[in-house]
């Protein structure tokens, strides 16, 4: 079994979010969701993940991340997506998108 590494990104009073490194690399994340009986969580890899890999990786989740907050849960339910990523994006990419929007325009943007 690999060694996962799991980085909280935030944490909300019934949330938390996790990259998911092994090996030195990322390989995903998860995001979790606290109910009151039962524990939710999407977990996005990449598609090079096996099957095996994949339960063992929930797994993981399950015993360092899970049940250390909720013990007492009924049900952990996963949602897993298998893909590749395709960006990243922040604030900071629009408003720079929207500056050379501006400097391309002519003109005030009223008609007359």
């Amino acid at each position: 079994m690999r060694d996962y590494y799991f980085e909280r990104e935030c944490r909300t009073p019934y949330s938390e979010c996790y990259a998911i490194e092994a090996d030195g690399n990322e390989i995903g994340r998860v995001d979790i969701h606290f109910t009151t009986s039962l524990a939710y969580a999407t977990l996005c890899v990449g598609e090079a993940l096996s099957e095996e890999e994949t339960r063992d990786l929930i797994g993981e989740i399950d015993e360092k991340l899970v049940l250390t907050t909720d013990p007492f849960r009924e049900d952990f339910v996963v949602t897993v997506w298998a893909g590749r990523e395709a960006a990243v994006y922040s604030d900071e990419d629009f408003v720079e998108e929207e500056e050379e929007e501006e400097e391309g325009e002519e003109g005030n943007g009223h008609r007359t």
